[in-house]
């Protein structure tokens, strides 16, 4: 009993006088997150403004928490937010139902929600914990407008814009 005694001290001493610390002094200096990292929720945007979401509810349906509530609306060329015929009038996810397994990123067909690499979650309120599509939406890229947008007709007759084969 001595011995495993003396042998978890020698392990206590080891750590606390010969090994580097490893002390991170947040919230002004943060780790960085590993690459597989789920934080939160981000609602991505094409170049031009539009909002990647059409609205299809994907997400959804694949929530296993039942989460994320989608409701969507018709675009028009005269008032247009997304490429496809519909856009997500209302995108809210429950942040504390949410357990950040990542299926709704998998679902989505236009990759418009990203589990993202921010941690910093707390709420004083439940209420606050329901983040909205304001929430969400990443800002407009730099020369991109801010939807709703008047298009041609016919400029976008596709939900996903076509992929272009990589160039080396």
């Amino acid at each position: 009993m001595i011995v495993e005694l003396a042998r978890g001290l020698w392990t206590t001493f080891r750590a606390l006088f010969f090994e580097k610390k490893v002390t991170v002094q947040y919230p002004e200096e943060k780790r960085p997150v590993s690459a597989r990292f789920r934080g939160r929720h981000v609602l991505n945007r094409y170049e031009n403004g539009l909002e990647k979401c059409i609205g299809c509810s994907l997400c959804a349906a694949a929530c296993p928490a039942d989460a994320i509530f989608v409701e969507s609306a018709e675009n028009s060329d005269e008032k247009r937010f997304s490429p496809g015929e519909r856009y997500a009038s209302t995108y809210e996810i429950n942040m504390l139902r949410c357990i950040y397994c990542g299926f709704c990123e998998d679902a989505c067909p236009t990759e418009a929600i990203t589990l993202g690499d921010n941690y910093e979650l707390s709420f004083y309120d439940r209420r606050d914990a329901i983040y909205n599509k304001d929430m969400l939406i990443v800002p407009v890229p730099q020369g991109g407008q801010l939807p709703p947008l008047v298009t041609e007709p016919g400029t976008f007759t596709r939900s996903v814009p076509a992929m272009k084969d990589p160039v080396d």
